[in-house]
């Protein structure tokens, strides 16, 4: 048993595959909490869908892709928020429409760059954690150091909106940059995970282990620390799957997360479908 969780280790790809899958799993947890409770899941699937279009951009004019990520997402969380608050449409539709929006013009738009380029940009769809280099690794680290930093410096006051967004208001709280800072931090979140799990798998990351600590335990920052463990656990374990059974890593990734989402939708002590007395109330 120790020599198969050694084994892998001697490689050098998987020492960097498992560092960056850990820092994802612990980072797509503690942002997705956020997204979960409010109810928001697909707002995390609107904005990975639409850092694409920067991408693909940033790739044509020689630029970071990654910084060019990340301006699309913020533009797309800009665009729906404008939407939303400037015609009665109501916000899931907003995130339908620029979603659409901005999945369809990356789609075009990598289809061009692949075209005229000769590479292929097809694996930020779903990811190639096995591919990942020691300055990808570096780059993840420091946004997650980042991101966290951020989320415990406001967390009281990401707290408070997230529950009570009127109260946060009333209480002089600036929601509205609230809202906005919680938007930029998905969004580097987003931009951090796309190399390890694409932007399709990663809203799986973002809200499956936020939604599994859900139903084991109530409070904010428990579903933070339970989701960072449980994000974590099926990283590593997804990526074990992935070496020793030559399947993709990160729908492995995803498939052990779900799987554990599943355990405890059916045996969760206080909402399990399977518990006794849980069905009777």
């Amino acid at each position: 048993m120790l020599e198969a969780l050694i084994e892998p280790l001697q490689y050098g790809f998987m020492q960097r595959s498992l560092v960056i899958a850990i820092l994802v799993g612990l980072l797509c947890a503690v942002v997705g909490s956020y997204l979960m409770v409010q109810r928001l899941a697909l707002l995390g699937d609107a904005i990975s869908h639409s850092v694409l279009p920067g991408l693909a951009i940033a790739f044509m004019i020689g630029a970071n892709i990654f910084v060019g990520a990340f301006i699309a997402g913020v533009l797309s969380t800009m665009a729906i928020a404008w939407i939303r608050t400037r015609s009665p449409i109501k916000e899931d539709a907003a995130m339908g429409i620029v979603f659409s929006a901005f999945f369809a013009l990356g789609i075009t738009l990598i289809t061009v760059v692949q075209k005229d380029n000769k590479i292929d940009l097809n694996h930020f769809l779903f990811g190639n954690i096995l591919g990942v280099t020691v300055d990808e690794v570096r780059d993840t680290a420091i946004i997650a150091t980042i991101v966290l930093v951020v989320v415990i410096l406001i967390y009281k006051e990401l707290l408070f909106y997230t529950f009570d967004p009127l109260g946060a208001h009333a209480a002089g709280l600036p929601v509205n940059r609230l809202n906005f800072g919680l938007m930029l931090l998905i969004a580097l979140t987003i931009v951090a995970s796309m190399k390890a799990v694409g932007v399709i798998l990663v809203l799986s990351l973002l809200i499956t282990p936020g939604a599994t600590a859900y139903l084991l335990v109530k409070r904010l920052h428990e579903v933070m620390i339970l989701g960072a463990v449980i994000g974590v656990f099926s990283s590593i374990s997804g990526m074990y799957l992935s070496y020793f059974y030559n399947l993709p890593s990160g729908p492995a990734i995803v498939l052990v997360v779900s799987g554990l989402f599943i355990l405890a939708l059916l045996f969760s002590p206080k909402h399990g479908v399977l518990m006794p007395g849980v069905n009777q109330k």
